[in-house]
Protein backbone atom coordinates (compact mmCIF):
# COMPACT_ATOMS: atom_id res chain seq x y z
CA UNK A 1 0.00 0.00 0.00
CA UNK A 2 1.19 3.20 -0.60
CA UNK A 3 1.77 5.92 2.25
CA UNK A 4 0.21 8.98 1.24
CA UNK A 5 1.19 9.96 4.58
CA UNK A 6 4.83 10.64 3.78
CA UNK A 7 3.63 13.00 1.69
CA UNK A 8 1.88 14.98 4.56
CA UNK A 9 -1.80 13.93 3.91
CA UNK A 10 -3.45 12.06 6.81
CA UNK A 11 -6.08 8.95 5.96
CA UNK A 12 -9.35 9.16 7.54
CA UNK A 13 -11.95 6.65 6.76
CA UNK A 14 -15.60 8.32 5.86
CA UNK A 15 -17.83 5.64 7.83
CA UNK A 16 -18.49 4.87 11.29
CA UNK A 17 -20.56 2.03 12.54
CA UNK A 18 -20.57 0.45 16.15
CA UNK A 19 -20.13 -2.97 14.05
CA UNK A 20 -16.70 -0.77 12.46
CA UNK A 21 -15.85 -0.08 15.85
CA UNK A 22 -16.21 -3.75 17.69
CA UNK A 23 -15.03 -5.77 14.78
CA UNK A 24 -11.94 -7.82 13.72
CA UNK A 25 -12.35 -8.06 10.37
CA UNK A 26 -11.02 -6.25 7.71
CA UNK A 27 -12.98 -3.48 7.17
CA UNK A 28 -13.13 -2.80 11.17
CA UNK A 29 -11.35 0.12 12.49
CA UNK A 30 -8.93 -1.63 14.44
CA UNK A 31 -7.50 -3.42 11.52
CA UNK A 32 -7.82 -0.13 9.38
CA UNK A 33 -5.87 1.54 11.93
CA UNK A 34 -3.05 -1.51 12.37
CA UNK A 35 -3.04 -1.98 8.97
CA UNK A 36 -4.14 0.79 6.56
CA UNK A 37 -2.57 3.74 8.01
CA UNK A 38 -6.16 5.23 9.01
CA UNK A 39 -5.92 8.01 11.76
CA UNK A 40 -9.51 9.74 12.20
CA UNK A 41 -12.90 8.80 10.86
CA UNK A 42 -15.70 11.29 9.66
CA UNK A 43 -19.70 10.61 8.67
CA UNK A 44 -22.39 12.32 8.17
CA UNK A 45 -26.30 12.05 7.96
CA UNK A 46 -26.25 9.83 5.23
CA UNK A 47 -23.59 7.54 6.63
CA UNK A 48 -25.34 7.19 9.95
CA UNK A 49 -28.95 6.86 7.78
CA UNK A 50 -27.35 3.46 6.45
CA UNK A 51 -26.03 2.47 9.57
CA UNK A 52 -28.49 2.75 11.89
CA UNK A 53 -31.49 2.16 9.74
CA UNK A 54 -29.68 -1.44 7.89
CA UNK A 55 -27.80 -2.57 10.85
CA UNK A 56 -29.44 -5.16 13.09
CA UNK A 57 -26.95 -4.49 16.07
CA UNK A 58 -28.84 -1.13 16.51
CA UNK A 59 -32.17 -3.23 17.23
CA UNK A 60 -32.15 -3.90 20.64
CA UNK A 61 -31.11 -0.07 21.99
CA UNK A 62 -33.53 1.10 19.87
CA UNK A 63 -36.18 -1.13 21.39
CA UNK A 64 -35.22 -0.28 24.75
CA UNK A 65 -35.90 3.18 24.07
CA UNK A 66 -39.67 2.81 23.02
CA UNK A 67 -41.56 5.63 24.38
CA UNK A 68 -38.45 8.30 23.49
CA UNK A 69 -38.68 10.56 20.41
CA UNK A 70 -36.77 9.69 17.07
CA UNK A 71 -34.61 12.65 17.72
CA UNK A 72 -33.25 11.85 21.24
CA UNK A 73 -32.82 8.15 19.89
CA UNK A 74 -30.86 9.12 16.98
CA UNK A 75 -28.60 11.27 19.19
CA UNK A 76 -28.20 8.43 21.66
CA UNK A 77 -27.41 6.11 19.19
CA UNK A 78 -25.08 8.55 17.14
CA UNK A 79 -23.36 10.34 20.24
CA UNK A 80 -22.67 7.03 21.61
CA UNK A 81 -20.84 5.62 18.26
CA UNK A 82 -18.51 8.74 18.25
CA UNK A 83 -17.57 8.73 21.50
CA UNK A 84 -16.60 4.71 21.34
CA UNK A 85 -14.99 6.04 18.00
CA UNK A 86 -12.91 9.14 19.92
CA UNK A 87 -12.33 6.30 22.85
CA UNK A 88 -10.31 3.92 19.81
CA UNK A 89 -8.84 7.12 18.25
CA UNK A 90 -7.66 8.66 21.50
CA UNK A 91 -3.40 7.28 21.87
CA UNK A 92 -3.18 8.80 17.98
CA UNK A 93 -4.90 11.73 19.07
CA UNK A 94 -2.50 11.49 22.19
CA UNK A 95 1.03 10.64 20.02
CA UNK A 96 0.11 13.09 17.38
CA UNK A 97 -0.38 16.29 19.53
CA UNK A 98 -4.13 16.64 18.44
CA UNK A 99 -3.44 16.43 15.09
CA UNK A 100 -4.89 13.25 14.19
CA UNK A 101 -6.88 10.77 16.17
CA UNK A 102 -10.11 13.00 15.29
CA UNK A 103 -13.93 11.82 15.14
CA UNK A 104 -16.07 14.11 13.73
CA UNK A 105 -19.97 14.04 13.98
CA UNK A 106 -22.41 16.46 12.13
CA UNK A 107 -25.12 18.94 13.81
CA UNK A 108 -28.78 18.07 12.01
CA UNK A 109 -28.12 19.50 8.70
CA UNK A 110 -31.63 21.08 9.13
CA UNK A 111 -29.66 24.04 10.90
CA UNK A 112 -27.44 24.59 8.11
CA UNK A 113 -28.80 28.36 7.32
CA UNK A 114 -29.87 29.01 11.19
CA UNK A 115 -26.15 30.42 13.18
CA UNK A 116 -27.83 30.44 16.65
CA UNK A 117 -29.29 27.09 15.95
CA UNK A 118 -25.78 25.58 14.93
CA UNK A 119 -23.81 27.22 17.64
CA UNK A 120 -26.42 25.63 20.60
CA UNK A 121 -26.58 22.34 19.15
CA UNK A 122 -22.85 22.00 18.46
CA UNK A 123 -21.81 23.19 21.63
CA UNK A 124 -24.74 20.46 23.09
CA UNK A 125 -22.93 17.98 21.30
CA UNK A 126 -19.53 18.39 22.16
CA UNK A 127 -20.71 18.41 26.09
CA UNK A 128 -22.56 14.87 25.22
CA UNK A 129 -19.78 13.14 24.05
CA UNK A 130 -17.45 14.85 26.11
CA UNK A 131 -13.95 13.52 24.55
CA UNK A 132 -11.05 15.79 23.32
CA UNK A 133 -10.37 14.66 20.06
CA UNK A 134 -14.37 15.13 18.88
CA UNK A 135 -14.64 17.58 16.22
CA UNK A 136 -18.56 19.08 15.75
CA UNK A 137 -18.88 19.28 11.71
CA UNK A 138 -20.77 22.69 10.50
CA UNK A 139 -21.78 22.83 7.11
CA UNK A 140 -19.86 25.43 5.18
CA UNK A 141 -23.08 27.79 4.44
CA UNK A 142 -22.62 32.13 4.63
CA UNK A 143 -24.88 31.40 7.86
CA UNK A 144 -22.44 28.68 9.16
CA UNK A 145 -19.34 31.21 9.32
CA UNK A 146 -19.90 32.55 12.13
CA UNK A 147 -21.24 29.47 13.95
CA UNK A 148 -17.23 28.67 12.92
CA UNK A 149 -16.35 31.47 14.66
CA UNK A 150 -18.23 31.21 17.75
CA UNK A 151 -17.71 27.63 18.43
CA UNK A 152 -14.05 27.30 17.91
CA UNK A 153 -13.88 30.71 20.58
CA UNK A 154 -15.46 28.36 22.78
CA UNK A 155 -12.84 26.07 22.42
CA UNK A 156 -14.97 23.12 20.02
CA UNK A 157 -12.70 21.83 17.44
CA UNK A 158 -14.65 21.86 14.15
CA UNK A 159 -14.85 20.14 11.15
CA UNK A 160 -16.26 22.37 8.29
CA UNK A 161 -18.03 20.52 6.12
CA UNK A 162 -19.69 21.19 2.38
CA UNK A 163 -16.97 23.39 1.00
CA UNK A 164 -17.36 23.11 -3.18
CA UNK A 165 -14.99 26.65 -3.79
CA UNK A 166 -11.81 28.17 -3.16
CA UNK A 167 -13.43 31.15 -2.66
CA UNK A 168 -15.80 29.57 0.20
CA UNK A 169 -12.44 27.90 1.71
CA UNK A 170 -11.03 31.35 1.99
CA UNK A 171 -14.11 32.29 4.45
CA UNK A 172 -13.87 29.26 6.22
CA UNK A 173 -10.31 29.71 7.18
CA UNK A 174 -11.46 33.51 8.06
CA UNK A 175 -13.81 32.40 10.61
CA UNK A 176 -11.83 29.77 11.57
CA UNK A 177 -8.99 32.43 12.87
CA UNK A 178 -11.30 34.83 13.47
CA UNK A 179 -12.56 31.86 16.51
CA UNK A 180 -8.37 31.49 17.48
CA UNK A 181 -7.83 35.37 17.66
CA UNK A 182 -10.87 35.39 20.22
CA UNK A 183 -9.57 33.14 22.16
CA UNK A 184 -6.09 34.91 21.99
CA UNK A 185 -7.96 37.90 23.69
CA UNK A 186 -9.28 36.13 26.40
CA UNK A 187 -5.98 34.61 27.06
CA UNK A 188 -7.34 31.19 26.48
CA UNK A 189 -5.67 28.26 25.16
CA UNK A 190 -5.36 27.56 21.21
CA UNK A 191 -3.14 24.89 20.89
CA UNK A 192 -5.37 21.89 20.71
CA UNK A 193 -8.40 24.12 19.13
CA UNK A 194 -8.38 22.52 15.91
CA UNK A 195 -10.24 22.61 12.55
CA UNK A 196 -10.48 20.95 8.75
CA UNK A 197 -11.67 22.36 6.02
CA UNK A 198 -13.37 19.46 4.10
CA UNK A 199 -13.60 20.30 0.18
CA UNK A 200 -15.97 18.14 -1.52
CA UNK A 201 -13.95 16.77 -4.73
CA UNK A 202 -15.97 14.10 -7.09
CA UNK A 203 -19.31 16.16 -7.59
CA UNK A 204 -17.11 18.49 -9.08
CA UNK A 205 -16.24 16.50 -12.02
CA UNK A 206 -19.54 14.96 -12.18
CA UNK A 207 -21.28 18.21 -12.21
CA UNK A 208 -18.96 19.91 -15.09
CA UNK A 209 -18.71 16.81 -16.67
CA UNK A 210 -22.48 16.27 -17.61
CA UNK A 211 -22.00 19.53 -18.98
CA UNK A 212 -18.91 19.02 -21.38
CA UNK A 213 -20.53 15.98 -22.21
CA UNK A 214 -23.76 17.84 -23.63
CA UNK A 215 -21.59 20.12 -25.65
CA UNK A 216 -19.40 17.26 -27.15
CA UNK A 217 -17.13 19.53 -28.85
CA UNK A 218 -13.32 18.32 -29.00
CA UNK A 219 -12.18 21.24 -26.87
CA UNK A 220 -15.54 20.29 -24.33
CA UNK A 221 -13.90 16.70 -24.09
CA UNK A 222 -10.65 17.01 -23.85
CA UNK A 223 -11.66 19.12 -20.44
CA UNK A 224 -13.83 16.05 -18.58
CA UNK A 225 -12.46 14.73 -15.29
CA UNK A 226 -9.96 18.00 -14.52
CA UNK A 227 -12.08 20.23 -13.08
CA UNK A 228 -12.54 18.34 -9.73
CA UNK A 229 -8.40 18.12 -9.48
CA UNK A 230 -8.25 21.99 -10.82
CA UNK A 231 -11.07 23.02 -8.06
CA UNK A 232 -8.66 21.75 -5.27
CA UNK A 233 -5.50 22.84 -6.30
CA UNK A 234 -6.89 26.30 -6.61
CA UNK A 235 -8.28 25.76 -2.70
CA UNK A 236 -4.49 24.52 -1.44
CA UNK A 237 -3.15 27.50 -3.06
CA UNK A 238 -4.94 29.62 -0.92
CA UNK A 239 -4.47 27.78 2.06
CA UNK A 240 -0.60 28.68 1.03
CA UNK A 241 -1.32 31.97 1.15
CA UNK A 242 -3.47 32.09 4.73
CA UNK A 243 -0.40 30.43 6.32
CA UNK A 244 2.54 32.85 4.66
CA UNK A 245 0.15 35.66 6.23
CA UNK A 246 0.94 37.73 8.76
CA UNK A 247 -2.25 36.90 10.58
CA UNK A 248 -1.58 33.68 10.73
CA UNK A 249 2.02 34.21 11.76
CA UNK A 250 0.60 35.96 15.09
CA UNK A 251 -1.68 32.83 15.94
CA UNK A 252 0.96 30.55 15.53
CA UNK A 253 3.10 32.96 17.70
CA UNK A 254 0.38 32.03 20.40
CA UNK A 255 0.39 28.32 19.97
CA UNK A 256 -1.98 27.43 17.16
CA UNK A 257 -2.14 25.02 14.69
CA UNK A 258 -3.60 26.09 11.23
CA UNK A 259 -6.47 24.48 10.09
CA UNK A 260 -5.76 21.71 7.56
CA UNK A 261 -8.02 20.86 3.96
CA UNK A 262 -9.86 17.74 4.39
CA UNK A 263 -10.38 16.05 1.05
CA UNK A 264 -14.01 14.44 1.10
CA UNK A 265 -16.08 13.08 -1.41
CA UNK A 266 -12.99 11.32 -2.85
CA UNK A 267 -14.54 8.16 -4.22
CA UNK A 268 -14.72 7.85 -8.13
CA UNK A 269 -18.12 7.83 -9.46
CA UNK A 270 -16.96 7.93 -13.02
CA UNK A 271 -15.66 4.28 -13.55
CA UNK A 272 -14.02 5.41 -16.41
CA UNK A 273 -10.97 6.92 -14.18
CA UNK A 274 -8.73 5.73 -11.77
CA UNK A 275 -10.29 5.02 -9.08
CA UNK A 276 -7.55 5.83 -6.42
CA UNK A 277 -7.20 9.70 -8.70
CA UNK A 278 -8.87 11.58 -5.95
CA UNK A 279 -6.40 10.21 -3.45
CA UNK A 280 -3.03 9.99 -5.07
CA UNK A 281 -3.24 13.18 -7.20
CA UNK A 282 -4.41 15.44 -3.98
CA UNK A 283 -1.40 14.11 -2.06
CA UNK A 284 0.51 17.45 0.20
CA UNK A 285 1.52 18.20 2.99
CA UNK A 286 -0.95 19.14 5.99
CA UNK A 287 -4.14 17.78 4.38
CA UNK A 288 -6.29 15.14 4.73
CA UNK A 289 -7.92 12.56 2.52
CA UNK A 290 -11.29 10.92 3.89
CA UNK A 291 -12.05 8.00 1.65
CA UNK A 292 -15.46 5.47 1.48
CA UNK A 293 -14.48 2.00 2.35
CA UNK A 294 -14.33 1.34 -1.28
CA UNK A 295 -11.16 3.72 -2.34
CA UNK A 296 -9.34 3.02 0.82
CA UNK A 297 -9.49 -0.67 -0.35
CA UNK A 298 -8.46 0.16 -3.98
CA UNK A 299 -5.56 2.56 -2.41
CA UNK A 300 -4.69 -0.62 -0.26
CA UNK A 301 -4.52 -2.56 -2.96
CA UNK A 302 -3.42 -0.53 -6.34
CA UNK A 303 -2.42 3.04 -5.20
CA UNK A 304 0.79 4.40 -6.80
CA UNK A 305 2.51 7.48 -6.03
CA UNK A 306 1.83 10.36 -8.42
CA UNK A 307 4.62 12.26 -10.02
CA UNK A 308 2.81 15.57 -10.27
CA UNK A 309 2.72 17.78 -6.77
CA UNK A 310 -0.59 19.60 -6.32
CA UNK A 311 1.35 23.11 -5.46
CA UNK A 312 3.12 22.86 -9.29
CA UNK A 313 -0.85 22.79 -10.63
CA UNK A 314 -1.72 26.57 -9.78
CA UNK A 315 -1.12 27.87 -13.36
CA UNK A 316 -3.09 24.60 -14.99
CA UNK A 317 -5.95 25.09 -12.58
CA UNK A 318 -6.28 28.36 -13.63
CA UNK A 319 -6.22 27.39 -16.94
CA UNK A 320 -8.63 24.82 -16.46
CA UNK A 321 -11.29 27.43 -15.07
CA UNK A 322 -10.79 29.60 -17.49
CA UNK A 323 -10.96 27.24 -20.35
CA UNK A 324 -14.43 26.02 -19.06
CA UNK A 325 -15.52 29.72 -18.68
CA UNK A 326 -14.54 29.67 -22.33
CA UNK A 327 -17.26 27.29 -23.07
CA UNK A 328 -19.76 28.78 -21.19
CA UNK A 329 -19.36 26.87 -17.72
CA UNK A 330 -19.05 28.78 -14.66
CA UNK A 331 -17.28 26.82 -11.86
CA UNK A 332 -18.59 29.30 -9.59
CA UNK A 333 -22.27 28.88 -10.46
CA UNK A 334 -21.83 24.73 -10.48
CA UNK A 335 -20.07 25.31 -6.92
CA UNK A 336 -23.24 27.16 -5.55
CA UNK A 337 -25.53 24.69 -7.16
CA UNK A 338 -23.89 21.77 -5.31
CA UNK A 339 -23.55 23.50 -2.15
CA UNK A 340 -27.45 23.65 -2.06
CA UNK A 341 -28.08 20.43 -3.12
CA UNK A 342 -25.30 18.74 -0.86
CA UNK A 343 -27.10 20.37 2.37
CA UNK A 344 -30.35 19.32 0.82
CA UNK A 345 -29.04 15.41 0.57
CA UNK A 346 -27.89 15.31 3.78
CA UNK A 347 -31.55 17.33 5.46
CA UNK A 348 -33.12 14.57 3.43
CA UNK A 349 -30.80 11.82 5.16
CA UNK A 350 -31.64 13.14 8.21
CA UNK A 351 -35.08 13.09 7.77
CA UNK A 352 -35.20 9.28 6.33
CA UNK A 353 -33.02 8.44 8.90
CA UNK A 354 -35.63 10.03 11.69
CA UNK A 355 -38.39 8.32 9.76
CA UNK A 356 -36.28 4.84 10.28
CA UNK A 357 -35.79 5.07 13.86
CA UNK A 358 -39.90 5.93 14.67
CA UNK A 359 -40.88 2.84 12.81
CA UNK A 360 -38.64 0.55 13.95
CA UNK A 361 -39.13 2.11 17.62
CA UNK A 362 -43.04 1.27 17.22
CA UNK A 363 -42.85 -1.91 16.06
Amino acid sequence: MIDISKGGTSIWLDDLSRSKITGTDSHSLPHRISANHVVGVTTNPSIFNTAISQGSEYASDIATMRGTSAEEIVTRLTTDDVRNACDLFLPIYENSSGVDGRVSIEVDPRSAHDTNATISEGLHLWKLVDRPNLMIKVPATLEGLPAVTALIAAGVSVNVTLIFSAARYSLVADAFMAGLESRVCAQADISRVTSVASVFVSRIDSAIDTLLKKQGSEIAMSMLGRAAIANAALAYEVYESKIASQRWKSLADAGGEMQRLLWASTGVKDPAYLDTRYVVELVAPNTVNTMPQATLDALVDHGIEHDVTLATRYTEAASVVSTLSNLGISLEKITDELEIDGVMKFEQAWIELLKNVEKAASN
